[in-house]
């Protein structure tokens, strides 16, 4: 699995973001690797996959981009910055394992379609 952030690097949760992809590398170095893209220093993607967060994290396997439902409604991408190391590490976790049988879409472990309380 290829994990890319999309973002800036001077962006505070671009930063959060990084910090846990960093300490996971190592942990996910058997099944995926994780790039970090500048989305002003490449900006081919921007409008091909609607790059228009501060942080963007998406997932691809074997050339082709894996969709994942996390309950949020948007099912291309994360745009937050995930503070657990262990919900990422699961969420890559379960992208290879889909993703491997041959699936386009996987269901994230955790719903987050609560994360933000109204």
């Amino acid at each position: 699995v290829v994990v890319i952030r999309f973002g800036h690097d001077w962006d505070p949760t671009c930063m959060k973001m990084d910090e846990v992809l960093y300490s996971i590398a190592e942990k996910v170095k058997n099944f995926a690797v994780i790039y970090l893209v500048d989305i002003t220093e490449v900006p081919d993607f921007n409008k091909m996959y609607e790059l228009y967060d501060p942080c963007t994290v998406m997932f691809f396997f074997r050339n082709k981009h894996i969709m994942i439902d996390l309950g949020t409604g948007n099912n291309n991408k994360i745009n937050w910055a995930m503070e657990d190391k262990q919900e990422m590490i699961d969420i890559i976790e379960t992208v290879y394992r889909g993703a491997r049988k041959g699936r386009g879409l996987v269901v994230s472990p955790k719903d987050y379609s609560t994360k933000y309380r109204y």
